[in-house]
Order: structure tokens, then C-alpha cells, then sequence
């Protein structure tokens, strides 16, 4: 990736567990309250509730059919406002990366059913092209506009592409969305079964990430949106430095132990950001609070940024997979503007050391995002502070 030290995010927009927008999301974040709540059939069994971060109804019926569809499009929404807000005015190549794993094509009903039984506008309705065609009509966009699927890096993959396309010149700006509106209880199941979902305790007390006593993590749901751009005489929240995407090729679901990719990826990260680890002030960690994870970036944390202020946001927003690495940057970014770091607070005894306990005002700084992902994604990004 060539560098580029000025490829802004001008808007941020987000539907969480915590409610539709922005403004939400810090809010419940700062709170230090999880946006966990206990849903039937979310238990060991049908008739049990359990623990997950749901995204509650909302957005606008226009937007689709669907709760994804509508999501999607709201985060995006808010976001470009945001960015206008901030001075942005959209170029003449305008390009959209929508980061996503479980969409409405996945999980209709229809693609299980009897052929036939459905309709074929019902059909295009949820497609994944659907929503982006959309949102592009709306803005009268017509830059490149793809999908992009890592696992739970794909968020955070998205920004890194959206920086290339501006790196190359391919784009004048960039739309990012990551979405992710998963949580159905056969999903969920599957992640319990797995060994890190975990929906039988509240979330502060079962995912506690670089904690001793931790569980896995909270299942959740999210959109987020965000606008990047090359110009440089627009406000808004971070530069994207740079960053970087690997793969381990080593299991299904396990993290090589060696951690060669893993530790090469952030390696090539802060060299492609201009930056030194000893430059960080914030790890921004993906944090799910499983065994593997937490060792993993453990790992990054004590050899590569060792001065940096460790964090994760998963107990509190929950694990949103291709959501993930966008709502956990999103927490970095609006922690920029308030002074202040939206760190879970600690319940039991730190693993490793400089691990940041509940909301902590501090001076906005380099932050090292990381996300990890089931099949041996990875993806390290550095932002810095306008």
C-alpha cells in the first residue's frame, strides 16, 4: 500500500445495541454499561433466554424490508451528513466498500422454502446488491462499489481498502459500511457450541478480555458506517496512517500458535503507517475475551506497542463479527473527540499490564486497531487523531 498520511475520516454514523446513532453508541459506551439484555430462545435450549446485543427496530421503512437493509443504510446516511457537516463535499468519483459476512441473502427465509413461495421483487429486495444499488442512487454516487468478507475483520479490512482506492487515486472519497444483523438463535447456537459465545451470564462478568476468568464473549449486532477522503482541508475525527491484512492458513477456527502472520501483519502495519510501536498510545484490540485471542494479542501488546494503553469494547457492544473491527473503531474515533478512552471496566485481576480500566480521560493518541478472525484473518490498522 503506498502511503498516504491524510486519507480522513470526515463522518462516522452507527445502529448498535445501544440505539440508532452515533450519539448512542458513545453514550452507552461512556456509561460503562453493556447494551446486553437477555431474549428468549438465546439459552441452551429453545425455552431458555440468554445474553446477546440485539439492534432494537428503528430506521426508515423506505430503506428496506428489512432490518439489515435499513441499518445498513442508516449508518451511511449518517455518516455522509456527518461528513458535510464537517465540510465535506463529495467528489466526482464517489466509492462504496460495504464490509458484511451474514447478509439478508443468507438468512431469508425464502432460500430454505418451497420454490417458488416468494416473489421475484421479494427476492431482489434482499439481495446484497440491493441496499448498496440504493444508497448509491440516493447520493448519485457512481465510483467502484464492492463487498467485502473477512470474518470479524471484514470492518476493519473495509477501511483498509477504502485507503487503497484513495492511495491509488482510484477514488476521490469512499463510503465505508460494515454491517452485521446476524443474532438469530440458530446463529448464535452455533457460536456456543463453538466454545466462545457465551449467553448464560451477563457480560461483564463472562467475556473479560486479558482478564483472568473470562468466558468467550457476548454475541451482538451492528452497523457502522464512515466517510474517508484524500482531502485535506476537510474536519473530522482520525487519519487512516496505514495498515495492513494477512492470513494465517493454519485451521478453521484455531490461530496458528506461533503467531508468524499475526505479528507480521502489525509489524507491516506500523511500517506502512510511518510509525514506530513505541509511537502508539492506544491498542484498540479486538478483545473477545476467548483463550486464543486473548494470548494472541497479548502477545502484539507486550512486544510490539508495549507503552500503549490496551482496550476492547466487546463486553460492551458486544461481538458484532463483519460489524466488529467498524464499531470498535468507531469507539476510538469518537473517544477522540470527548478526550477520552471508552475502555470496559476491569472486574477481575489484568493479564497483562497497561490495561485500561473503565472510561479514562486521556489525550487523543496513535491507536492500533487489531481485529482477528475465525479461519485466521487478520487485519492491523493505525489512525491518527485530527
Amino acid at each position: 500500500m503506498t502511503k498516504n498520511l491524510h486519507s480522513r475520516v470526515s463522518g462516522v454514523g452507527a445502529v448498535t445495541g445501544y440505539g440508532w446513532g452515533r450519539e448512542r453508541l458513545w453514550e452507552g459506551l461512556a456509561s460503562g454499561k453493556p447494551a446486553a439484555g437477555l431474549h428468549a430462545g438465546f439459552g441452551s435450549t429453545p425455552d431458555e433466554a440468554g445474553w446477546i446485543v440485539t439492534v432494537p427496530d428503528g430506521g426508515e421503512p423506505t430503506d428496506g424490508a428489512t432490518r439489515f437493509a435499513r441499518a445498513m443504510r442508516w449508518a451511511a446516511r449518517e455518516a455522509i451528513e456527518d461528513a458535510l457537516a464537517h465540510g465535506w463535499t463529495p467528489g466526482r468519483r464517489v466509492g462504496l466498500v460495504h464490509a458484511t459476512v451474514m447478509n439478508d441473502t443468507a438468512m431469508h427465509p425464502m432460500f430454505s422454502c418451497t420454490p417458488g413461495a416468494f416473489s421475484p421483487r421479494q427476492y431482489v429486495a434482499v439481495t446484497p446488491s440491493t441496499p448498496i444499488t440504493l444508497l448509491m442512487r440516493e447520493y448519485g454516487f457512481h465510483g467502484p462499489a464492492i463487498s467485502v468478507s473477512a470474518m470479524c475483520t471484514s470492518g476493519s479490512a473495509a477501511v483498509i481498502t477504502a485507503k487503497t482506492w484513495l492511495d491509488a487515486g482510484m477514488v476521490d472519497d469512499v463510503v465505508v459500511v460494515a454491517t452485521d444483523l446476524s443474532a438469530t438463535p440458530e446463529i448464535v447456537n452455533m457460536f456456543m457450541r463453538l466454545g466462545v459465545a457465551i449467553t448464560d451470564d451477563e457480560p461483564l462478568s463472562a467475556c473479560r478480555p486479558f482478564q483472568e476468568g473470562s468466558r468467550g464473549f457476548t454475541f451482538g449486532e451492528a452497523a457502522v458506517g464512515y466517510v474517508m477522503t484524500n482531502r485535506r482541508d476537510v474536519d473530522g475525527y482520525a487519519d487512516v496512517l496505514g495498515g495492513a491484512m494477512a492470513h494465517d492458513g493454519f485451521h478453521p477456527t484455531s490461530i496458528d500458535p506461533e503467531l508468524t502472520h499475526v505479528l507480521g501483519c502489525v509489524d507491516e502495519a506500523l511500517e506502512n503507517s510511518g510509525v514506530s510501536g513505541g509511537d502508539i498510545a492506544f491498542l484498540n484490540a479486538h478483545g473477545p475475551g476467548t483463550a486464543q485471542c486473548d494470548a494472541a494479542e497479548g502477545v502484539i501488546a507486550t512486544t510490539r506497542v508495549p507503552d500503549a494503553g490496551v482496550f476492547s469494547v466487546k463486553p460492551l457492544a458486544g461481538h458484532c463479527q463483519a460489524a466488529a473491527g467498524a464499531v470498535e473503531l468507531a469507539a476510538s474515533l469518537l473517544g477522540f473527540t470527548h478526550g477520552e478512552v471508552p475502555a470496559t471496566p476491569q472486574v477481575s485481576r489484568a493479564a497483562i499490564g497497561n490495561l485500561l480500566d473503565g472510561l479514562t480521560s486521556a489525550e487523543p493518541g496513535l491507536t492500533l486497531k487489531t481485529s482477528l478472525g475465525m479461519g485466521g484473518y487478520t487485519s492491523a490498522l493505525v489512525v491518527s487523531p485530527v
